[in-house]
C-alpha cells in the first residue's frame, strides 16, 4: 500500500489538520515527519475544536496510529501537556508512537533562540522563539540530544554537560544572560523519560512493516514549502524541510514507497514572520482576509500577513514536491468579493516573471502581476459538492487548477469536518 505524503504549498497554515483528519478514516498511520512546537494545526470536529501542536491529527481518529517520527524536534515538557489536554477532553493517546532518534528541544535551546532573535533586531527572522532553530542546529552539529539519551542518566549528564560548556559561553559573554546550569535540567528531563517512554519505539521499521502489510502511511508535513530550509525564502524559514523530500527522511521511509503527493493550497496567502510576500495586502482588504478566515497563529496567536492567492507559488510548490493533488482550503471565505484578484506572475524590475525567481534579490523586487475573476455573493458553506457552487466559484477553482501545475482534489468551503467537496479521491 502507499505512503501519501502530505505538504503545505505556500507558507504555512493552509489548513493540512483538516485535510489528514478528513482522510483519517481511510488510512492506519499518520506520521509527523519534521518542525517542533512551532506549528500548529487547527481540526474542527462538530461544536469542538482541537489545537494540535507536536501530536500529529491523526490522534483525532481512533483507529488511526500517529507517529512523531525522527525528523522532529521535540519539547517533552510541552508534549505532554498536550497529551494531558487531550486525555482531559477524552482523546486518547495510547497509540502514539515517537522515534527513540528524534531530537529534544532543551532550555538551553529556548534561551539562544529568544536572545538572538532580540539581538538581530530589524534584521530578525521572526521566530516563535521555542528553540527549534537552535535544536536543529545541534542536530547538524552532531551535539543534539535525542529521546533515547532520556533512559541513560549517565549519558544525559554527559550530553548536557558538554552542549553547556559551549553554549553557556555564547549566554553569558555574548548576550550578557545568566548562565545555566545542567544539574536541574537533568532531573527535569530524566522525569519527563519516565513517561514519554511507553511511547518510544523503532518508528522507522513499524511504518516499512506497516507498508509490506499493506497498510496507508499518510506524512504529514508541518509549515509549508516556502519555509523549506532549501527551498524557501531563505532565511526566512524554517530549519527542516516540510518539503516532500523531507517525509522520508524524517520518517525513515523510502522515496520508492511514496506513490500520492497532496498539496494544501489556501485560496488566498498568508504568512507568518518576516520576509518577502509579493501579494500581501496592507490595507482594509488585508485585514477583511485576516478576520473572516480566522487567520491567527494556532500556536502563537500572531496575526497572519495577508494576500490574494500566487499562482507563482503555486507552480514553484507543485514542482519542488512533486504535487499529484492539491486540497484547496477557506474558499468561502472570498464569499461576497465583487472581484477576486490572483498573482499570474510577477514584475520584477519591469521583467514579467511568471516562475519563482532564482535569487532572493529577485523574490524581495517581485510585484504581483494580478488577473481579476468575478466573485460570487452565495454563502458556500452548505455545499455538498462541486456543482452547488455558484458558476464564478466553479470558474475560479478551475482557473486555479490550471494555473498551479495538479488537479485540485478536494475544496473546503468552512472549517467542520464535513465541510469538505470532494472531486475527486484523495487514496
Amino acid at each position: 500500500m502507499p505512503a501519501i505524503v502530505l505538504v503545505g504549498a505556500q507558507w504555512g497554515d493552509e489548513g493540512k489538520g483538516k485535510a489528514t483528519d478528513l482522510l483519517g478514516g481511510d488510512v492506519d498511520y499518520v506520521v509527523r515527519y519534521q518542525g517542533g512546537n512551532n506549528a500548529g494545526h487547527t481540526v474542527v470536529i462538530g461544536d469542538k475544536s482541537y489545537a494540535l501542536h507536536l501530536l500529529p491529527s491523526g490522534v483525532l481518529s481512533p483507529d488511526v496510529v500517529p507517529v512523531i517520527g525522527n525528523g522532529v524536534v521535540i519539547d517533552p515538557g510541552v508534549l505532554l501537556q498536550e497529551i494531558d489536554g487531550l486525555k482531559d477532553r477524552g482523546i486518547s493517546c495510547d497509540r502514539l508512537l515517537i522515534s527513540a532518534n528524534a531530537h529534544l528541544i532543551m532550555p538551553h535551546h529556548r534561551a539562544l533562540d529568544k536572545v538572538s532573535e532580540r539581538y538581530l533586531g530589524k534584521a530578525r527572522i521572526g521566530t516563535t522563539g521555542r528553540g527549534i532553530g537552535p535544536a536543529y542546529g545541534d542536530k547538524i552539529a552532531r551535539m543534539g540530544i535525542r529521546v533515547q539519551d532520556l533512559f541513560d542518566p549517565s549519558i544525559l549528564t554527559q550530553k548536557i554537560d558538554l552542549a553547556l560548556r559551549e553554549k553557556n559561553q555564547v549566554l553569558a559573554k555574548v548576550y550578557n544572560r545568566r548562565r545555566i546550569d545542567s544539574g536541574p535540567i537533568v532531573d527535569e528531563y530524566v522525569t519527563y523519560g519516565e513517561r514519554i517512554k511507553p511511547y518510544v519505539a523503532d518508528t522507522g521499521l513499524i511504518l516499512n512493516k506497516a507498508l509490506e502489510a499493506d497498510k496507508v502511511v499518510l506524512l504529514e508535513g508541518a509549515q509549508g514549502t516556502l519555509l523549506d530550509v532549501d527551498h524557501g525564502s531563505y532565511p526566512f524559514v524554517t530549519s527542516s524541510s516540510p518539503t516532500a523530500g523531507g517525509a522520508c527522511a524524517g520518517s525513515g521511509i523510502g522515496p520508492t514507497k511514496v506513490t500520492r503527493v497532496i498539496g494544501i493550497l489556501k485560496a488566498y496567502t498568508t504568512r507568518v514572520g518576516a520576509g518577502p510576500f509579493p501579494t500581501e495586502l496592507l490595507d482594509e482588504m488585508g485585514e477583511y482576509l485576516r478576520t473572516t478566515g480566522g487567520e491567527y497563529g494556532v500556536t502563537t496567536g500572531r496575526d497572519r500577513r495577508c494576500g490574494w492567492f500566487d499562482a507563482v507559488i503555486a507552480r514553484y510548490a507543485a514542482r519542488v514536491n512533486g504535487i499529484t493533488d492539491f486540497f484547496l482550503t477557506k474558499l468561502d471565505v472570498l464569499s461576497g468579493l465583487d472581484k477576486v484578484p490572483v498573482c499570474v506572475a510577477y514584475d520584477i524590475d519591469g521583467e514579467r516573471c511568471e516562475e519563482m525567481p532564482a535569487s532572493q534579490t529577485g523574490f524581495h523586487h517581485a510585484a504581483p502581476v494580478l488577473e481579476y475573476f468575478d466573485g460570487w455573493k452565495e454563502d458556500i458553506s452548505g455545499a455538498e459538492s462541486f456543482g452547488d457552487l455558484p458558476r464564478n466559484a466553479q470558474a475560479y477553482v478551475r482557473a486555479l487548477e490550471e494555473m498551479s501545475g495538479a488537479q485540485i482534489s478536494a475544496i473546503g468551503v468552512g472549517p467542520g469536518r464535513d465541510q469538505t467537496l470532494t472531486l475527486r479521491p484523495l487514496i
